[in-house]
């Protein structure tokens, strides 16, 4: 199979075949759901512990990090809830669609193997959204176990334990701040794959580059002389799955193309390249510094794009759509960008990431905005 430069092969077969961004857009909407939903769980698990002080946090806490660098899937709870210094892990699902005939769970989350028999893992609740009904429930493994059926769910080809409709739906109760939620979470998704959109626009307009013949030596040694350049350069050796050489040194370069009048396309291409190149290296304390600074400057300069009507523009010539595009695009990666380096580099001068999009200044009036321009 001819694989994307982005292509990464991971552990878990549900992330295989596809490109390092689409995996990280797929796992970004996983933490969609878990950011927006920490709060409320936080208010269900008090009212199951009435007088017991509780904490409920993602898993890694201000370092969680919704992508791993290889890829795949980490074996991380969802939620740590602590109750008054106990620990209880906490497993969300969350179902968009309403016609299952089960629900199913699979074992390793649900059961451990003791000699021959399968027990349930103790201190562990699941809390299950079900959107197109606005219900929820939790539950334990147990639960599960005393009702679900062992067998295999076609989709995922592994077995998992299915609990049949009629059992499960009578678990659900209603819960009006799920509408809120809900339509929070469905906004944020859409806005998410109406930025990745970009990526398939450029690939349109530079696949006479992808398509030619490239000297590979050539353009891994010599570093772009222009911002355009320097973007076409960093797509080409994207989609051929080359590192330049030098690339610490592409990497400050490039930060220097970060002007006061660059504008959103120009942040979108930058921000681009920032990502490319962060991602094959290992930044020295100096470059992690200079890095960290040139981030705040391009979200401040995004941030200052932004108008009243939920669109951001910096251009005359460009269309508030595509600025909107440009301007999410952007935000998009360096979420990426500074949960990472939170994470590796141990940075604190970077606040971090608590809900996806938290840079968007007004989610429902940009949604409405896109939603009314399709």
């Amino acid at each position: 199979m001819k694989l994307d430069g982005k292509t990464i092969y991971a552990q878990s077969s549900d992330i295989k075949s596809r490109t390092y961004l689409e995996y990280r857009k797929d796992m970004k909407k996983k933490a969609i759901v878990e950011l927006e939903v920490l709060e409320w769980l936080e208010g269900k698990v008090k009212e199951m512990y009435p007088g017991k002080e509780v904490k409920v946090y993602k898993s890694g806490g201000d370092k969680f990090l919704w992508f791993l660098r290889k890829g795949g899937i980490t074996r991380e709870p969802d939620f740590i809830a602590e109750i008054d210094n106990k620990k209880v892990e906490f497993e969300l699902q969350y179902a968009e669609k309403s016609d299952l005939d089960f629900y199913d769970f699979k074992v390793s989350k649900v059961a451990k193997k003791k000699g021959n028999e399968r027990k349930p893992i103790e201190n562990k609740f699941f809390v299950y959204i079900h959107k197109p009904l606005l219900k929820y429930a939790i539950f334990n493994p147990e639960w599960i176990m005393e009702n679900g059926e062992y067998g295999m769910v076609e989709a995922w080809r592994s077995y998992a334990f299915r609990v049949p409709k009629e059992k499960f739906e009578r678990l659900l109760k209603p819960d009006n701040n799920l509408k809120t939620l809900c339509q929070r979470i469905e906004a944020k998704n859409f806005i998410l794959n109406f930025q990745h959109a970009l990526i398939d626009i450029w690939k349109d307009k530079l696949s006479y580059l992808l398509q030619g013949v490239i000297d590979e030596n050539k353009i891994i040694k010599i570093i772009p002389k222009d911002l355009d350049s320097f973007f076409k350069v960093c797509f080409i050796l994207d989609n051929l799955n080359k590192i330049p050489q030098n690339a610490n040194l592409w990497l400050i370069y490039l930060l220097n193309y970060i002007s006061r009048d660059v504008s959103l396309e120009d942040i979108s291409k930058i921000v681009y390249c920032i990502d490319f190149l962060y991602s094959k290296i290992e930044l020295k304390q100096n470059e992690v510094t200079e890095l960290v600074s040139k981030i705040k400057e391009l979200k401040k300069k995004i941030e200052n794009s932004y108008q009243n009507d939920g669109s951001y523009k910096s251009s005359l010539t460009s269309s508030p759509l595509d600025e909107t595009r440009y301007a999410l695009f952007s935000i998009n990666l360096l979420e990426d960008l500074i949960q990472d380096i939170i994470f590796y580099y141990s940075v604190t001068e970077l606040k971090p990431i608590k809900k996806i999009y938290e840079n968007l200044k007004d989610i429902d009036k940009t949604y409405r905005l896109i939603m009314k321009a399709k």
